[in-house]
């Protein structure tokens, strides 16, 4: 039966809001939601995205306007960079990151540039998932902190961006870096490590914020004797590699001392055969203790992953009719609500009997949610079939074809699986909001089919461990997408909108009733949170794939939005920082031309030779993202030195001028000489060496 919906605010919860807007300062301790500023990843540490603020609402949101737009020097605006840094807001100051960890901090009052942080990356940087990015800063006690690529921490000073103190947290030649947002809390940050990809073994770090200094390490994968290691094999090292990556930034519950993470898929991605068990904690969502690192409980929504199935989005807390509970978008298209006290399912999850194979030592059940989808749990169409199948690699051609029938069949050394959802998801990284006001859930996801045959992968340092022989149909621009409203009370679907385009930016929601969230196109947009009627659209000048943040100064509602483009949906790349209200003044920008990810570069000319020398930083800049620094395969671009027509530069050429196969068109994003060098650098370094 559905619960009666509650729509006012909990008496405590206003208290703690007026307390907070009084304060302006950081996150000294639990908070719900977000009020006069967004001082923290989430809004607040329960992560919701949600703000009490009401004076832009459906009735007049249609009116925002630009106060203005900063350009942010140019910076990261090469294919393999991703703007997905949720803008923080404190004291009339906006912090943001760009995909190359530079950190900026804007004047609210003016968009004048006060200070930049240069990070410096090393260009060889070569263990990066998936696409280079930042998810955010942290702020506290008068400094920023900042998480980076290279695996430092680093704390700058809030008022002059100068470097007070770095930790290198680990070491991305062993495959680990960070791109999460670190969460502030009392005198210290929280902030986990990535690297499942690469055979790492991921963990939440405690770090003393005024030092640097550890507090303490939670792996996310146990040691043998640990609770859960039950879950893997005692007889091989596979744990040490075992993945569960944390992408996103912790939530927090201050009255039950707890902070929640979500994890990524176990290692290798694709293949399970030699890790027998469910594998904890990967692909979970886990309950731990601030005070000692100490896991107090789990939930896993995918048992011993092979799919890429993790669940990088953020977990969001919430309060609904005398019910403390915490919700997680996965990539398998659903919404897990649980009881953040106990991590039982709110609604009902079932253990259901699925497809087997003996080769993958596949899990006897998975755990299904009653509650309603956000992506179709159905084969694959004719369409997907074929264009997956005409995308197979040439390497490929040949093997064996099976689509799946049913979720979680599993992939197999010796055939190419078409499945979906994919491991674009579903819900990727891209943050959901939880509206106080409706109750409802707001998520983006998309919707991808992929074919893939699995490797039994050898463990090398640094070196990709993803388990993958062949793949097809990667490309993240491929794919439609949905935004859905998920009722809160009883796991329902409120309201769905689909699109021919994945979606691919964080929602946040208004006590306005409004959902803002971007497209790939460029546009800005915002919805009704009731009904999903669309009220307005503006387009911000490069692919709108990050998530606003909404604050008040002086008396006025303020809504930042970074728009710099997206690696992996190869959406136009800008360095956009705008700033709207009800009374700005600047129109839309010119939309943007066709974007361009991480695979090959270029634009094809009159020039006919290149030059391999510059083509290397054209290649490190747009092509390793894909295909490895050294070009023979990353995450999920093909090795080049086994493609026949890669050693002919006329076809490279042509290739990356107008993609196809799943790699995005260049020839809007590079010059002509770039096209040329890079096409030089490919076959005289990489397929003909």
């Amino acid at each position: 039966m559905k619960r009666k919906r509650r729509w006012a605010i909990p008496i405590a919860l206003v208290v703690a809001v007026i307390v907070a807007a009084g304060c302006g300062s950081e996150q000294e301790s639990g908070s719900m939601s977000a009020a006069s500023d967004w001082t923290t990843n989430g809004g607040a540490t329960s992560n919701q995205r949600y703000s009490t603020l009401d004076e832009i609402d459906t009735s007049n949101v249609s009116q925002l306007k630009g106060v203005w737009r900063t350009h942010l020097n140019g910076v990261a605006m090469a294919a393999k960079y991703s703007g997905e840094s949720q803008p923080l807001v404190q004291d009339g100051v906006i912090y943001v990151t760009a995909g190359n960890d530079d950190v900026f901090a804007v004047s609210v009052d003016s968009g004048k540039i006060l200070w930049q942080y240069k990070a410096n990356l090393d260009p060889k940087i070569s263990t990066v998932c998936c696409g280079w990015l930042n998810r955010g800063v942290a702020l506290g006690d008068g400094r920023v902190y900042l998480g980076q690529l290279d695996g430092k921490v680093r704390a700058l000073d809030q008022k002059t961006g100068a470097v007070l103190w770095t930790r290198q947290l680990v070491q991305w030649q062993k495959g680990q870096t960070i791109t999460g947002a670190p969460l502030f809390l009392d005198g210290k940050i929280y902030l986990g490590v990535v690297g499942a990809d690469f055979g790492t073994r991921g963990f939440l770090e405690a770090i003393d914020a005024k030092t640097g200094d550890s507090v303490w390490r939670s792996f996310m994968i146990p040691a043998p004797g640990e609770p859960g290691s039950e879950t893997w094999p005692s007889d091989n090292k596979e744990f040490e590699r075992g993945g569960a990556s944390i992408w996103s930034t912790p939530a927090f519950d201050e009255d039950l001392n707890l902070l929640y993470v979500t994890t990524g898929n176990a290692g290798s991605d694709w293949y399970g055969g030699d890790r027998p068990g469910d594998n904890l904690y990967a692909a979970s969502i886990v309950a731990i203790d601030r005070d000692t690192g100490k896991i107090k409980w789990h939930f896993q929504e995918v048992h011993h992953d092979i799919w890429d199935y993790d669940s990088p989005s953020a977990p969001i807390l919430f309060d609904v009719d005398g019910t403390k509970g915490i919700g997680a978008p996965g990539k398998t298209g659903w919404l897990y609500l649980l009881d953040r006290e106990t991590g039982k399912p709110l609604y009902g999850i079932d253990e259901k009997p699925v497809p087997q194979s003996a080769e993958q030592k596949t899990a006897a059940t998975q755990p299904i949610p009653r509650n309603g989808e956000f992506v179709p749990h159905i084969p694959p169409t004719a369409k997907d079939i074929a264009r997956v199948k005409s995308e197979i690699p040439d390497t490929a051609k040949g093997t064996p074809v099976v689509v799946a029938k049913e979720m979680y069949t599993p992939p197999s050394t010796s055939h190419i699986l078409i499945y979906r959802p994919g491991p674009q998801g579903g819900d990727n990284w891209e943050p959901a909001s939880y509206s106080q006001k409706t109750n409802m859930f707001y998520v983006c996801s998309a919707v991808q089919t992929i074919g893939v045959q699995s490797l039994k992968s050898v463990w090398v340092e640094g070196k990709s461990y993803a388990g993958i022989q062949a793949i097809a149909g990667i490309g993240y621009n491929e794919s439609s997408g949905t935004l859905t409203a998920i009722d809160a009370t009883d796991g329902s679907v409120a309201w769905q909108k689909t699109w021919p385009d994945s979606c691919y930016s964080g929602t946040v929601s208004t006590a306005g009733n409004v959902v803002f969230v971007g497209r790939n196109s460029g546009e800005l947009q915002a919805y009704d949170a009731t009904n999903g009627d669309m009220l307005w659209s503006f387009q911000t000048g490069a692919g709108a794939n990050d998530t606003v943040a909404v604050f008040e100064q002086d008396g006025k509602e303020y809504v930042a939005f970074l728009a710099a483009g997206n690696s992996l949906v190869a959406t136009a790349h800008g360095d956009n920082l705008w700033l709207f209200s009800l009374d700005g003044t600047m129109g839309p920008a010119a939309a943007p031309g066709a974007g361009a990810g991480t695979g090959h570069a270029g634009e094809g000319g009159d020039e006919k030779t290149g030059d391999a020398a510059a083509g290397q930083s054209v290649f490190a800049d747009n092509c390793a993202g894909c295909h490895g620094s050294l070009g023979t395969g990353g995450n999920g671009g093909p090795d080049l030195t086994t493609i026949p027509e890669a050693k002919d530069t006329a076809k490279v050429i042509e290739q990356v001028k107008n993609g196809g196969g799943g790699m995005p068109a260049f020839k809007n994003q590079l010059t002509n000489k770039q096209i040329l060098d890079v096409s030089a650098y490919v076959t005289s370094e990489i397929t003909n060496k």
